[in-house]
C-alpha cells in the first residue's frame, strides 16, 4: 500500500528553474560514482535493475546510463519541471522515467537490484519511505545515497578550507527553513529508529513480523575533490540551493554582493583567474533485509 505523498513547497519553489539547476549543479566524480555502484553489488552487472530515486533532472541518470553495464534504470521523479529536464536528454530505451515519489514508486514488488538516491534523500527520510523502497527491492538487493557537499555546505562540525567558503557556510546557517537537509544529518534517524526499542517490544515485533527494512551499521565513504570557477559561476551554483532560491530577489542580490566581495577578498585564484571550490562527495549504503 502506498502513501499520499505532497512534494515539499520549498522543494517545489526551490527547484523550479529546473534548467539552472542542471547546468549549475555538478556532476558526480567517476571515482565515488564507481565506489557506490561496487559497494552497492551492481557494478559490473549486465542489466542490472536500478531505481534512480528523485532523479531531478538526471545529473546521476546520465552516469548509471552511460555505464557499460547497460543498466535496466527507472527515473522515478515528483517535480514535473525537472522530468522535463531529464526527458529532453534523451538517454535512450534502457531510461524509462517515471512520475512519481518515494512513497508512491510506479514499479513493481521485487523488481530492483538497487535503489539509487543522489542528492535528495534528506527530502524524504521516513519510516514510509524506506518501507517503499524496501516494496521495489528484490531480497538482498542495496539502497544506495549519495550527495556532492560543498564546504558551504557542509554540516556544522565541518571547518570550511577557505574564509570566504566559510563565510557562504555562516549565511546558510542563517536560513533554516524548518526542514533538515544533508548537513544537519537527521536523515540517519530514520535507520537508526528501526532499532529504537525496547526487549518487550523487540519480542512482540517478531511475532508480527515488525522487521526493520535495513541493515545497520550503515556502511559510509567520501571523496574529496576542488573544481576551480568564476566568481559567478560559485554564486549560480550556490543559488540553486532551495534556500537561496527561495528568497526574494532583494535578499538574494544582498548575499550575491556579500559573496562576491568575500570571493575577491579571500578566493585563491588560478592563471584563469577562477577560484577553488573544495567538497567532497559522501556515499552511504544498506542492504534490504
Amino acid at each position: 500500500m502506498t502513501t499520499p505523498f505532497t512534494l515539499d513547497t520549498r522543494a517545489a519553489t526551490g527547484f523550479s528553474n529546473a534548467a539552472a539547476y542542471d547546468l549549475n549543479r555538478p556532476s558526480y566524480p567517476p571515482e565515488a560514482v564507481d565506489k557506490l555502484l561496487t559497494h552497492l553489488g551492481v557494478a559490473g552487472a549486465q542489466n542490472a535493475k536500478i531505481v534512480d530515486l528523485a532523479c531531478g533532472t538526471g545529473k546521476f541518470t546520465e552516469l548509471l546510463a552511460a555505464r557499460l553495464e547497460q543498466f535496466d534504470i527507472i527515473g522515478v521523479e515528483p517535480h514535473a519541471g525537472m522530468r522535463e529536464v531529464l526527458v529532453k536528454k534523451g538517454l535512450g530505451d534502457k531510461v524509462r522515467v517515471e512520475d512519481g515519489d518515494a512513497g508512491n514508486m510506479p514499479i513493481e514488488e521485487d523488481w530492483g537490484d538497487a535503489v539509487i538516491a543522489a542528492q535528495a534523500f534528506h527530502w524524504f527520510a521516513t519510516e514510509s519511505s524506506l518501507k517503499e523502497i524496501h516494496r521495489v527491492l528484490r531480497p538482498g538487493a542495496t539502497f544506495g545515497m549519495i550527495w556532492n557537499i560543498e564546504d558551504y555546505n557542509a554540516p556544522k562540525d565541518h571547518t570550511a578550507t577557505t574564509k570566504w567558503e566559510q563565510k557562504m557556510k555562516d549565511i546558510i546557517a542563517t536560513l533554516g527553513d524548518g526542514h533538515a537537509r544533508f548537513r544537519d544529518m537527521k536523515w540517519k534517524e530514520v535507520f537508526e529508529q528501526q532499532q529504537d526499542t525496547t526487549p518487550l517490544q523487540a519480542l512482540k515485533d517478531t511475532f508480527t513480523h515488525n522487521f526493520p527494512y535495513f541493515s545497520l551499521p550503515l556502511g559510509e565513504e567520501s571523496v574529496k575533490w576542488i573544481v576551480w570557477l568564476s566568481g559567478e559561476n560559485i554564486w549560480a551554483r550556490f543559488s540553486t540551493l532551495s534556500q537561496i532560491a527561495n528568497l526574494t530577489e532583494e535578499r538574494r542580490e544582498c548575499f550575491h554582493q556579500e559573496v562576491l566581495a568575500a570571493l575577491k577578498e579571500h578566493g585563491e585564484r588560478n592563471e584563469k583567474g577562477e577560484v577553488a571550490l573544495h567538497g567532497i562527495t559522501f556515499l552511504a549504503w544498506t542492504s534490504r533485509i
